[in-house]
């Protein structure tokens, strides 16, 4: 089983989409297996994270922001590809370090998800985009 979530950023920040994923589950009528999601882009990223407060995706924005500044700072004056803005190469960065695919088990066609975690689009760019995340369902039948 194989779909495409697109999603709608406003601006750099974390984008949860754990219940679309766990509906599309529901509705092809997964069992026991495994889902890999894949972001199909190289300004951002996916992440499994705290979905309880909101703050934790505050704080990794903020922490990240300060980690690769926009091309703009100082810090960053080495940069030569800042073209398509001080965002963009900043952006790349982050989808560096950060995966870019996620591997999550499902037993039961629920994912093994923790208590407070949630899926994340981690927005890297300042303006919006619409993105896609390909979804492929491995089945252990």
């Amino acid at each position: 089983m194989q779909t495409l979530f697109s999603l709608n950023t406003s601006g750099q920040g974390l984008y949860e989409f754990t219940r679309s994923v766990s509906s599309w589950l529901v509705e092809e009528g997964a069992a026991d297996g495994l889902l890999t999601l894949f972001v199909r882009h190289t300004s951002c990223s996916l992440l499994i994270q705290e979905n309880a407060d909101p703050d934790v995706q505050v704080d990794l924005n903020a922490y990240f922001s300060r980690l690769v500044p926009p091309a703009s700072d100082p810090s960053m004056r080495y940069l030569t590809h800042t073209l398509e803005g001080p965002d963009d190469m900043p952006a790349h960065i982050k989808a560096a370090v950060l995966p870019v695919s996620l591997s999550i088990p499902v037993a039961g066609g629920e994912m093994r998800l923790g208590t407070w975690q949630g899926i994340y689009l981690f927005e890297h760019r300042d303006r919006p985009h619409q993105r896609q995340v390909a979804a492929h369902f491995l089945s252990d039948r």
